[in-house]
């Protein structure tokens, strides 16, 4: 699922940056799944779009994966400038608050 995600991207938007991080481990989910990921983007498609244009773009390519395997997809979408004055750095994600492995 990991290199689907990574080679939908690639295929449609012209990206500076793709990490994909599944984190269904972290989840209530059996061993080896593959429905909770972490995304993050760095790509010029963003330039001049508010966050929720951003995270639209990305659930369109990803609508079948989204219908059929993904249960979670955290989106984190900058533009270059954005990146870099997060000196390159993601939110870490939040513990997971129902149904985690505790």
């Amino acid at each position: 699922m990991k290199e689907n995600i990574i080679d939908k991207l690639n295929e449609s938007l012209q990206n500076d940056l793709i990490d994909v991080t599944n984190e269904s481990h972290l989840h209530n989910t059996p061993p080896g799944s593959e429905s909770h990921f972490k995304l993050v983007i760095v790509s010029e498609a963003f330039q001049e779009k508010l966050p929720v244009k951003r995270h639209q773009m990305i659930y369109g390519l990803l609508a079948d994966e989204l219908r059929e395997q993904i249960h979670a997809l955290a989106l984190h979408t900058y533009t270059p400038a954005e990146w870099q004055a997060r000196n390159q750095l993601a939110p870490v994600s939040p513990d997971c608050r129902g149904g985690s492995k505790k």
